[in-house]
């Protein structure tokens, strides 16, 4: 399956009017944002827990990195409420599931195979000092990959002219763009050599934001 599979073009999703898909997992479905592959796959999703739901333990042989959108995700390594940053490099492996339910939006193969970096972040907490209407918190970096949370306040313009490609989730608030607006859920993937230049709503917007990586987007191996 390929989804949103040529890094060189602009593309913009508006998640919540996705369909959800079933995963093979009863109670977990997603919204597919884009995807090489199939059940093994370099994917970025929208993905939902039902209450009580849960995945079978595996391992991420590619890796695999998320944020809690909302309500709690749980495996046998804790509680990871809303707001949370986790990555789970490639060899790791765990239990997901959700006794109260949650969403996470996740992304799949998508790290240095030789990475063995593991951590969870409360993203809020990392939040610097605002710079004209930008607060900013650096997540995660390494060679390939910078990964940001920003809170941008309201009617405040934020750009990006970072090279290797510009991703961002719009985690609350909204934001406008190339003509476009951006509400919670919108996801939105820049290709190389395209600045970000977007401008906060009335109510400001939180974003999720990932620059660098796409040259090194590649189907998985298995």
């Amino acid at each position: 399956m390929e989804l949103n599979a040529d890094f060189s073009k602009r593309v913009l999703v508006h998640s919540a009017q996705e369909r959800w898909v079933a995963s093979p997992m009863a109670g977990v479905d997603r919204r597919m944002l884009d995807r090489i592959g199939d059940e093994v796959a370099r994917a970025t999703s929208i993905v939902r827990y039902a209450p009580g739901s849960h995945f079978s333990a595996h391992t991420h042989t590619g890796g695999e990195e998320f944020i809690v959108l909302d309500g709690v995700f749980q495996d046998e390594h804790g509680d990871y409420p809303a707001g949370t940053y986790v990555r789970n490099p490639p060899t790791s492996s765990h239990t997901p599931g959700a006794e109260a339910g949650c969403t996470i939006f996740v992304k799949l193969w998508q790290f240095d195979l030789d990475d063995r970096t593991q951590f969870r972040k409360d993203m809020a907490a990392e939040l610097g000092p605002a710079r004209h209407g930008v607060a900013r918190a650096e997540l995660h970096r390494d060679p390939r990959e910078v990964v940001s949370y920003l809170v941008v306040e309201p009617d405040t313009a934020m750009e990006e002219t970072a090279p290797g490609g510009i991703e961002i989730l719009v985690i609350d608030g909204s934001l406008s763009e190339g003509g476009d607006i951006l509400h919670t859920g919108s996801w939105l993937r820049l290709p190389d050599g395209m600045p970000l230049h977007a401008k906060a709503g009335p109510d400001g917007a939180k974003v999720w934001m990932k620059t660098g990586h796409l040259g090194f987007a590649a189907a998985p191996t298995v």
